[in-house]
């Protein structure tokens, strides 16, 4: 919990100055008593006093001040809303070393699932596109707001030879920069954006990716990786057994240099948090919502109960 306006606590002080006078007065009414040397004349020209009952009911109208002032140094707290806008390209890997069955049933199979997933968690507000890469890249979708497109695409996508990590992220800075074109041109001003990223493997073809994370931090675009698959991961190619291990170094690299996230997920299971943890981060922000409310409400009733018990046991408000 936070305030808005933090000075107010300051008078905190002064109701605790309260409390230290009521104390103070509380120790001098007892050693002014104490004068008294006929305890049991003092009993019947006193009358009776409800004791304990009358610092109880005291206490409560005093926290019930605390609380009000607190109010009023407004106090926020930290809720989740969905962001107004954003663009997230989504860059899928689908070379052949997708097909390694070490991720059930296989890789690539987990991976559309886990996609479409994703999909579901970005707000509605969030344009989505998708890249698909193998030896080349090629955009799928533009940034949309249309989830069906994307779904749709995502169980089209269809496997093939070789790996182009840096084209898949130079395609898809292009399809950000040219959707924010679109947006310039209609007088919007472009939102912020992010590429995520998902690869099993090393790459084999196309520029490098130092190239493509030079070509990134020129836009301020980060890209969020994720390395998919284990390190046990082969394919079976006309009787022999290839290895298909899992590149994490180099995505890692492209994630920490862009400003980026970098994940990995060895299972289906992995891969789904994998990616709720990514559309919570991008398609969700924070910010203060004022609850001084609450504080006038609790501090307005325990005001009431004090006053209450007060008249009760001693006949006076306080």
């Amino acid at each position: 919990m936070t305030f808005q306006s933090p000075l107010w606590l300051l008078a905190l002080l002064i109701v605790g100055a309260l409390v230290a006078y009521y104390v103070f007065l509380q120790w001098r009414r007892k050693a002014y008593a104490a004068r008294f040397t006929n305890v049991a004349l003092l009993g019947s020209l006193v009358p009776k006093r409800p004791g304990w009952r009358r610092h109880v009911a005291f206490a409560i109208v005093a926290a019930g001040i605390a609380t009000l002032v607190v109010s009023l140094a407004k106090p926020s707290t930290e809720v989740r809303v969905p962001r107004e806008r954003a663009t997230v390209i989504m860059a899928v890997d689908v070379s052949l070393s997708m097909e390694a069955r070490d991720v059930e049933p296989t890789r690539f199979r987990a991976m559309q699932k886990a996609a479409k997933e994703f999909v579901d968690v970005l707000p509605e507000r969030i344009n989505l596109g998708l890249v698909a890469f193998s030896g080349s890249a090629a955009t799928l979708v533009p940034p949309t707001t249309d989830r069906d497109q994307v779904r749709g695409a995502i169980d089209n996508l269809e496997l093939a030879e070789s790996t182009a990590i840096g084209e898949a992220i130079f395609t898809s800075l292009s399809a950000i920069q040219n959707f924010q074109a679109t947006l310039e041109d209609a007088g919007e001003e472009p939102p912020p954006a992010r590429v995520v990223l998902l690869s099993d493997g090393y790459s084999t073809v196309g520029r490098k990716e130092t190239l493509a994370i030079d070509a990134a931090k020129d836009v301020a675009i980060p890209v969020s990786t994720i390395a998919f698959g284990t390190d046990y991961g082969t394919l079976d190619i006309d009787g022999d057994t290839v290895a298909v291990p899992v590149d994490r170094a180099t995505l890692e690299r492209i994630a920490d240099e862009t400003g980026g996230s970098f994940s990995e997920a060895t299972s289906a299971e992995e891969l789904e948090d994998v990616y709720a943890d990514l559309g919570s981060q991008i398609g969700y922000t924070t910010e203060p919502q004022d609850i001084s409310a609450r504080f006038v409400t609790a501090g307005v009733l325990v005001l009431l109960v004090g006053a209450g018990l007060s008249l009760l046991w001693t006949n006076r408000l306080v």
